[in-house]
């Protein structure tokens, strides 16, 4: 009788119940892309871009903010970035911009991209960091209520905010825009994520509502990986394929 052989059959016994108690690693949840409109719109903006981001496996939430001052879209977005289970891409276009730079402090988020948007230091208003650049055009045709809220009239959506989409694009992006308080551009921002976490600049060479030129001295301040699209102030509406790819590289660097 081989008296090793209960001993070799004890030892296999106690590998394969180590083995089996190990548990397998769990994979990293996958980013989820939050997306902030800007002024003069709604969550609608990031239409053609969710449906982009899902295909590449990423979950895409379009937040719906009241533009009635900073501190209540950035109550409003970081309610939506807390309702994540996993990490977060924060987007903001335009005004958005400002708002993702305060929301960004929030630790589930990972990294920003900044669609043709505001990108202000700590405790600056938006407007400091493009009141040395040419005037925008579209600037001339606000229309200001009672209460000192925002909107543009059809004819200067169709020319100023979004001149490289069709015609009946257009009229819906006047349709669905959101009046935007005037005096939030002067708010300054308490947090500016910029400083602590990656970003991401889209700048667009064709908008008559940010400067480009302040556009790129903005991606250029806050240490951006900067894309330029040769698009209005809406790339995400005019070209949604290339601003879909910037958002999708800055949620693969998240998930590592």
């Amino acid at each position: 009788m081989n008296i090793l052989a209960p001993l070799v059959l004890a030892a296999s016994l106690s590998l394969g119940t180590a083995s089996a108690a190990t548990p397998a690693p769990t994979a990293k949840p996958r980013p989820t892309v939050v997306l902030v409109h800007g002024a003069f719109a709604d969550g609608s903006s990031w239409n053609k871009v969710i449906p982009l981001l899902q295909a590449q496996g990423l979950n895409a939430v379009a937040v719906q903010n009241p533009l009635t001052s900073l501190e209540d879209d950035v109550t409003f977005t970081n309610r939506v970035v807390n309702a994540q289970s996993g990490p977060v891409v924060l987007v903001g276009h335009s005004w958005g911009g400002s708002v993702i730079t305060q929301a960004g402090g929030n630790a589930k988020v990972k990294a920003l991209v900044y669609v043709a948007a505001f990108a202000p230091s700590l405790n600056a208003a938006p407007v400091v960091d493009t009141k040395d650049f040419p005037t925008p055009p579209g600037f001339a045709h606000f229309i200001a209520d009672a209460d000192g809220y925002l909107t543009l009239p059809a004819d200067a959506i169709a020319r100023d905010f979004a001149q490289d989409v069709s015609a009946q694009e257009a009229n819906l992006i006047h349709a669905t825009q959101g009046a935007v308080r005037g005096a939030n551009f002067e708010q300054p921002v308490t947090v500016a994520a910029w400083t602590t976490k990656p970003s991401w600049y889209i700048v667009a060479a064709q908008d008559r509502m940010i400067d480009p030129g302040a556009q790129r001295a903005l991606a250029k301040k806050i240490g951006a990986k900067t894309t330029v699209l040769p698009t209005s102030h809406v790339p995400m509406a005019s070209d949604p394929e290339s601003v879909a790819k910037v958002i999708v590289e800055a949620a693969r660097a998240a998930a590592k």
